[in-house]
């Protein structure tokens, strides 16, 4: 039996409730005069190949240091700025490219998020991948969280459902899962209610996957369970 990703939706949206994803600390950037997207932009790089609560704690030392804007990014010094997001892994990589898109962003749009995401859509995601170190799957994060672009994101998590559900996808490359998402989902939404959906079903995926849909799965209580090739 064929399932949607609307259907999809539906089921875990029914099962799990709204998920508020991407969190950002509102007081934190009121108190400070920063711009809440910045922080989404550094969580899209910090979280590469880690758990979000090795994020979290990456970010409250950002956030301790004073460390969260493009300006502050660029001035603090390397080491420092590396030992700040070590809880992250991988941390002399990730301080690198932070440096690269907080050097991209005030070079090209003088630090302003206003501008940088007041381009088009495919112009802003050509622009984001052509930085080292941002691939297909944060450069979307970064385009529908922080800049509100309709692009759904594919991750593994989005990856692993697809194996394992009866999806109608011709291949499962990034693109091809991301095309199947949105032109299904684009059949039953309207314009306006896209972006809000496409941000939900991502957090709903990595829910289902993290408490259920896992590498061994726990099938019995999923909420796909009825319709999980594995179970079928």
């Amino acid at each position: 039996m064929q399932i949607t990703p609307f259907e999809i939706y539906k089921l875990l949206f029914d099962h799990f409730g709204y998920q508020d994803w991407w969190p950002v600390e509102k007081d934190y950037h009121k108190r400070n005069k920063s711009d809440p997207r910045f922080e989404i932009i550094v969580g899209a790089i910090l979280t590469q190949n880690t758990a979000w609560k090795n994020v979290e704690k990456a970010l409250f030392n950002l956030k301790s240091n004073n460390c969260l804007t493009v300006k502050k990014v660029l001035e603090t010094d390397i080491e420092n700025l590396r030992k700040m997001i070590q809880p992250s892994g991988f941390f002399n990589q990730k301080a690198s490219r932070l440096k690269n898109i907080a050097y991209f962003l005030n070079e090209n749009y003088e630090g302003d998020l206003n501008k940088f995401f007041n381009l088009d859509l495919q112009e802003i995601r050509k622009k984001l991948l052509s930085l080292n170190g941002v691939g297909s799957e944060t450069a979307d994060s970064i385009l529908l969280y922080a800049g509100n672009y309709p692009v759904f994101v594919v991750d593994g998590y989005t990856k692993r459902i697809c194996k394992r559900l009866p999806l109608i996808i011709e291949k499962e490359t990034y693109f091809k899962i991301q095309q199947y998402f949105e032109k299904n989902l684009q059949k039953y939404l309207d314009i306006k209610d896209l972006v809000s959906v496409y941000k939900e079903l991502h957090a709903l995926i990595v829910k289902l996957a993290k408490n259920f849909c896992k590498t061994k799965p726990d099938c019995t209580i999923c909420p796909l369970e009825n319709n999980c090739l594995k179970r079928l």
